[in-house]
């Protein structure tokens, strides 16, 4: 059963590398609706390859700068990207905080479309179990 009420100090979890150049910090998961929030930590030039959302996704960017589809997101910027949303390319060009919240997984995806890998709670848990 999932806990009602959660409160958790960021500053003193500890940053999981997740692609290179990103890292996140779990903050919440629900095994029941597949909802996941985490704060991602991006460096200069880094991005998230080409990934479909199974799941609808919000952001708010802390720090930097995000470029993708929809435009570019600087410090202050809040973000929604629904269902089925593709996003070809989501680029870092300077270092980059955001809080995400994703309402189910993100599908990386191959060259002909077909998924490489995904992005969900139970992936998020078992790379933060590892550390």
């Amino acid at each position: 059963m999932e806990a009602s009420e959660i409160l958790k100090d960021a500053s003193t979890l500890k940053w999981i590398p997740i692609i290179d150049g990103i890292d996140f910090k779990l903050l919440r998961v629900s095994q029941e609706s597949g909802v996941w929030t985490v704060l991602f930590r991006c460096q200069p030039g880094s991005f998230f390859p080409i990934h479909k959302h199974h799941g609808a996704g919000e952001y708010y960017v802390i720090t930097g700068r995000m470029q993708y589809v929809a435009g570019e997101a600087v410090a202050g910027c809040y973000g929604y990207e629904p269902l089925g949303a593709i996003h070809e390319k989501t680029l870092f060009p300077e270092y980059t905080e955001l809080l995400f919240t994703n309402h189910g997984p993100v599908a990386f995806l191959d060259d002909e479309g077909g998924i490489k890998q995904l992005l969900d709670y139970a992936l998020l848990c078992d790379l933060a179990d590892a550390v």
